[in-house]
């Protein structure tokens, strides 16, 4: 299986469209956010994956986020079995409890079992 999208967004659609085919309609995607407060402050971003399963691929698969500081150290991991049927696409909503000690990037690594990773990072700003 292969991830074929990954993004924090604030919001997912699904809509069906002719064919039968389905859209998806991703709205507030994002690469940085202004904190809240102050660091140290915990946020809980959306991330959304689509993954492709090829039709000769059986459908069974393990997504697993690790979020890692500008450091390399670990702050959060989610990692959560899923199904799609061969030849489809599906998507998975990840939300991690991030916590920024300082304003910096944290990166969500995701991979579908050993398969390669993809990274997609998120900076918080200052306060607005």
């Amino acid at each position: 299986m292969d991830i074929v999208s990954a993004v924090f967004a604030e919001n997912i659609d699904l809509r069906q469209a002719p064919g039968p085919s389905t859209r998806i309609d991703l709205t507030g995607i994002m690469f940085s956010m202004a904190a809240p407060s102050a660091p140290p402050v915990t946020i809980a971003p959306h991330l959304i994956l689509l993954v492709r399963c090829r039709p000769d691929e059986d459908g069974q698969g393990i997504l697993e986020v690790v979020f890692r500081d500008e450091d390399g150290e670990q702050v959060a991991r989610n990692a959560q079995p899923f199904n799609v049927e061969p030849g489809k696409f599906t998507y998975r909503l990840v939300r991690g409890e991030l916590t920024y000690e300082k304003l910096g990037t944290i990166e969500a690594h995701c991979r579908v079992g050993q398969g390669p990773t993809t990274v997609v990072p998120l900076t918080l700003l200052p306060p607005a």
